[in-house]
């Protein structure tokens, strides 16, 4: 037990160091290391579906694009021989009739639907394929094909379309005014087409049936690096321009149409997942990594301007926007991507009313490497101390809270298997048991935590097979 504490520890401290050689590579060779090689720190990178021809054209097209490789990556947990993966990214979330949805690639890395009965949510049916996808879906880590749905039978599901230049890419949808039953062609979200970085999408309705799509974006990078003479800022050419930005479009008919593209926020990490969780109003509140000021890779939060409010405002965006509330002070100083998102989830039960959310997320802070679950106040601030999970090999960790009850489900890898664990509180956070759920020795993607009204379910799926299982009683 002692030998095998004192091998985590080692691990986690040459993941720092291995980390912190990449980030100095980087700033000689000008790239991130989310635009690098593979660093070998995670073991969830492969290589994304075979490309198609072209680029994705105006939307309902469907026109095919060309592939991606693999972005390097910095995350905890032990680090496996690096060989061929299956791409088991994947989406799930149950439906308005209880039914459980998972989207995700087959093993021709082809997009496929799976649905379960809503008396059986385990059970998930046979693959279908959706034949109008004839295109690239990254399928990896945090980048994943997703699926939503609004309250009115509409169903969405969106992912990114790599694009001939590496780490650049298209978001993507289709959509459905049936519940799924029939999807429309593919057609690209956002107006901006440039060949740059547009990924790493989230969607979500709000509860006035608004759907929101925030992704990661390159543009103003890119706008001043052309503005920028050669050699003419630090770094033989590069901006100073830290990170990327968070951008939005909002729809008010399920998809059929959506707002100017509107930037939220700049400067946030240029690879990690945006989380969403609908706020007590009926709008909805984001937590993603963000690089604050001198290169702090903590995280920020900011409530979304709700439903059609949202798609008026964005007609007129023009002004820069305000800084975002800060989440975390971990104080990461890190010039590189951790390809390691947070989660999110709202505190609606707490007995301290001046608790508004759950969070948890991955950072280095005084030098230890963990995944650490913290309460915020209702407009972000952090108001506890961040505790560590109690399991120093684990990463990409998900969260979600029904009541008085509270859930982070991670994964966690020993050189051997990967377990999905579990950390279970009945008390609003304040104490938690852990329990291990599940474990394999295949490949495996990130645990998640969809939910079917107050019921909290783990999904995990495997090369061998996809775990569902009921977390709460």
């Amino acid at each position: 037990m002692v030998k095998s504490l004192q091998r985590s520890r080692a691990q986690a401290a040459g993941r720092v160091v291995r980390a912190a050689l990449l980030c100095a590579l980087a700033l000689v060779t000008g790239q991130g290391l989310a635009h690098g090689p593979s660093s070998g720190l995670s073991h969830d990178a492969g290589a994304v579906s075979p490309a198609g021809a072209g680029q994705p054209s105006p939307a309902g097209s469907g026109t095919p694009s060309a592939g991606e490789p693999p972005a390097g990556t910095a995350t905890s947990g032990a680090t496996r021989p690096r060989r061929a993966r299956p791409q088991l990214a994947s989406g799930a979330a149950f439906d308005a009739q209880g039914r459980l949805w998972m989207v995700g690639l087959d093993h021709q890395m082809r997009l496929v639907l799976r649905v379960a009965p809503a008396d059986q949510p385990p059970g998930l049916g046979p693959e279908r394929r959706l034949e109008q996808v004839r295109e690239s879906v990254a399928a990896e880590g945090e980048s994943r094909p997703k699926i939503a749905f609004g309250p009115r039978g509409q169903a969405v599901i969106a992912w990114t379309t790599p694009l001939p230049r590496p780490y650049t890419g298209n978001i993507r949808m289709i959509r459905s005014e049936d519940g799924g039953a029939r999807f429309g062609e593919p057609f690209t979200v956002h107006q901006d087409r440039q060949v740059i970085t547009h990924r790493f999408e989230s969607i979500a309705f709000d509860a006035s049936g608004a759907l929101h799509v925030l992704w990661i974006d390159k543009r103003d990078v890119e706008a001043m690096r052309v503005a920028r003479p050669q050699g003419a800022s630090k770094g033989g050419g590069h901006t100073d321009y830290r990170g990327a930005a968070v951008y939005r479009v909002v729809s008010v008919d399920g998809g059929r149409s959506f707002s100017p593209d509107t930037r939220l926020f700049d400067h946030s990490c240029e690879c990690c997942r945006i989380a969403l969780a609908p706020t007590p109003e009926g709008g909805l509140a984001a937590l993603w990594r963000h690089v604050f000021d001198p290169n702090e890779r903590d995280h920020a939060f900011t409530r979304l301007t709700p439903g059609a409010m949202a798609a008026q405002t964005a007609q007129g965006a023009t002004r820069p926007p305000s800084a975002p509330v800060r989440a975390s002070f971990d104080r990461w100083a890190l010039d590189a991507c951790p390809h390691h998102g947070p989660g999110l989830a709202p505190a609606g039960a707490d007995p301290d009313p001046s608790v508004g959310w759950h969070a948890v997320w991955f950072g280095d802070r005084a030098g230890r490497a963990a995944v650490r679950y913290g309460r915020l106040a209702h407009d972000g601030s952090p108001i506890s101390v961040p505790v560590a999970l109690p399991d120093e090999a684990a990463e990409h960790a998900a969260i979600a809270a029904s009541g008085a009850m509270v859930v982070i489900v991670w994964r966690s890898f020993d050189g051997r298997l990967t377990r999905l664990n579990a950390w279970v509180s009945h008390d609003s956070g304040r104490s938690f048991v852990q329990r291990t759920l599940a474990q394999s020795e295949a490949e495996t993607d990130h645990p998640m935590l969809p939910m079917r009204g107050g019921e909290i379910y783990a999904f995990w799926r495997t090369a061998e097979a996809v775990y569902v299982e009921r977390v709460t009683p």
